[in-house]
């Protein structure tokens, strides 16, 4: 039996990179080397079979549909995935791992596309509550009987430290964009608005790492505008990351809805101070009594202002919310081998041969 990771379906970026690392994919990208890490000896869904560093792609034509086990990170074309796989009779093995918050697509043909995808095919998702949104569209979407045998369970992803840098405070502070995106769903205007204005009272930085396609957009020239303004494209490898994090002063959250949160908790474990909108997504993320959840946009600039003018006081705040030190709580609360356990045993529950 071969495991086979398909990502790479709504948007032409390249699914991997020359060195066979996952190019600008940002959570699903991640999840995708994990499965790699929990499955050594699977294979990517690709254009072609050939060899990319330490990844091996084949294409659907060379997959055994009696078989292999398909993990799809593209779960809208599911359906489409089984039809190809079905022309020869055979009942092929396919799970989704839904990563984003259904609530990321907005037309009415994707939400109908996902009911029947969630109610077809066992469906893994990133964090409880993006599970609850997807049985939420299995029952709004789909017909009672297709709605009744969804199989839909839920990990946490958890997180790496393994690579963190020491912290250094930069002299001029610097706020972070907290994602590689300009989607409408992470309010990047808002977010700009919100540093524009601590900008006029104060001396700052803003950072941006995009990935390819977000960087010759409108917002992202928008963005690149003021001169206290870096946009760049996404680092190419995970220690530049990690490096760049570790002078970063604070990031302001501005999403109204994630399904986990990397992101946002590698960035704190680095260092930043986080702002985050009071969501409930973001609520999830950090201890009961964190200080920096704003609900209106000058709450924001408020706290961001009182972040950077003083970060050491804002660090110290947030380590007493989690009761002495927040990185230790997200360590604990946020674990990395324990969310690879929870998905390598749901998958070994939905598909015994997995093993």
């Amino acid at each position: 039996m071969t495991i086979a990771i398909k990502i790479g379906f709504l948007d032409d970026d390249p699914v991997v990179d020359e060195n066979g690392g996952f190019a600008g994919r940002g959570a699903g990208g991640a999840i995708a080397g994990r499965l790699f890490t929990i499955f050594p000896e699977a294979v990517l869904v690709g254009p072609q079979d050939r060899q990319v560093g330490a990844i091996t792609m084949r294409t659907l034509q060379h997959l055994d549909p009696r078989r292999d086990l398909i993990i799809n990170l593209d779960v809208l074309d599911s359906i489409g995935l089984f039809q190809r796989l079905h022309r020869g009779g055979a009942e092929p093995r396919i799970l989704n791992i839904q990563w984003l918050p259904p609530s990321h697509f907005h037309h009415k043909v994707n939400f109908a596309a996902m009911g029947l995808s969630f109610a077809l095919f066992p469906t893994l998702c990133s964090g409880e509550r993006t599970a609850g949104e997807v049985s939420e569209i299995v029952r709004r979407w789909t017909i009672p009987p297709l709605a009744h045998q969804a199989r839909i369970g839920w990990f946490h992803p958890g997180i790496r430290d393994d690579l963190l840098r020491p912290h250094t405070e930069p002299d001029v502070p610097v706020v972070l964009y907290p994602a590689i995106h300009l989607v409408d769903s992470k309010k990047p205007k808002i977010f700009l608005k919100v540093v524009r204005d601590v900008a006029s009272r104060m001396p700052l930085k803003m950072e941006a790492r995009l990935a390819q396609r977000d960087l010759a957009s409108v917002m992202a020239m928008k963005m690149s505008n003021p001169r206290w303004a870096k946009v760049s494209p996404l680092f190419g490898e995970k220690e530049e990351y990690w490096e760049s994090l570790s002078h970063a002063t604070a990031f302001l959250a501005t999403a109204h809805e994630e399904a986990y949160g990397m992101e946002y908790l590698e960035a704190l474990l680095a260092g930043a101070v986080g702002i985050f909108p009071h969501q409930p997504w973001a609520a999830h993320l950090v201890p009961a009594f964190y200080p920096y959840l704003y609900a209106t946009e000058d709450q924001a600039a408020d706290m961001l202002q009182e972040v950077l003018s003083d970060p050491a006081a804002a660090r110290k705040a947030v380590d007493d919310s989690a009761g002495g030190s927040l990185k230790d709580w997200i360590l604990a609360n946020h674990t990395r081998a324990e969310g690879n356990e929870a998905l390598r045993a749901q998958i070994a529950d939905w598909f015994p041969e997995v093993g």
